[in-house]
């Protein structure tokens, strides 16, 4: 007796459960500068492979730190690429897995239209009275805006006038706020593809400060993890590349 054809509802449903099988999820740390582009990423990436991503996002020396210590994360998408080199070395993350994805860009911005002129002569000003940066001991960025600070020669002027964010979605925010006339963040905080830049900024030439190579690796506790690997892979995409250079980083 031939065999029954199978109906097409339960060849779909069958299809549909073996695509559930294979999906999985990944376990991310992303630097804070990238939370916006890693939002649009993970939409594309979850679309075209059906795994999924938890993101936690935060400075990178606290991620080094969480992550020494046990944190269960599996990529790290960091803001330097110093970071991804010493966990190699330390055996927490995967050698010959780590590849810069994207350089970044340093802004001086201001909420307030017109505030931040086109040479940032407005950050040795007197309307300035608070400077946002990210905490220079745990966030890239931070440490750049200390560079670009000393390089004007405003280190004594500018000093004072400094507010700490723990990351530099904080510094972010305390410029937004109005709690700093002025912030150093990543332009792709305030350039975000299709919609109007907000404020007023001044993009930081790269000869003031040391390059932001921003590296991502695979992290030890997701070496096993094929989702994990997929991500990378993801992240190399000429398509994702595309969208990271439209966010203003360099590549």
């Amino acid at each position: 007796m031939p065999p029954r054809p199978i109906p097409a509802a339960l060849t779909a449903l069958l299809l549909a459960l073996a695509s559930g099988a294979r999906a999985g999820e990944v376990q991310v740390a992303v630097a804070a500068n990238f939370a916006g582009p890693m939002a649009r990423i993970g939409e594309g990436f979850t679309a075209a492979t059906g795994h999924t991503l938890k993101v936690s996002t935060g400075s990178t020396g606290k991620f080094y730190t969480q992550i020494v210590g046990g944190a269960p994360f599996e990529v790290l998408v960091a803001a330097d690429d110093e970071t991804p080199r010493r966990l190699i070395a330390t055996g927490h993350a995967v050698a010959g897995s780590s590849f810069t994805y994207a350089l970044g860009t340093l802004v001086l911005w201001s909420a307030q239209h017109g505030f931040v002129d086109d040479q940032g002569a407005v950050l040795g000003s007197d309307k300035v009275r608070h400077v946002a940066i990210a905490n220079p001991k745990v966030a890239p960025y931070g440490a750049a805006a200390l560079e670009v600070i000393k390089a004007r020669g405003l280190t004594d002027a500018v000093t004072p006038k400094l507010v700490t964010g723990e990351n530099i979605a904080q510094a972010f925010q305390f410029a937004a706020t109005g709690n700093a006339e002025v912030g150093f963040v990543a332009l792709s905080q305030v350039a975000v593809p299709g919609k109007p830049a907000t404020g007023s900024y001044w993009v930081v030439p790269a000869s003031l400060y040391g390059e932001i190579r921003q590296d991502a690796v695979l992290l030890r506790t997701g070496a096993d993890n094929p989702a994990a690997r997929a991500l990378l892979d993801h992240l190399k995409s000429e398509p994702v590349r595309k969208l990271i250079r439209e966010f203003g980083y360099g590549r």
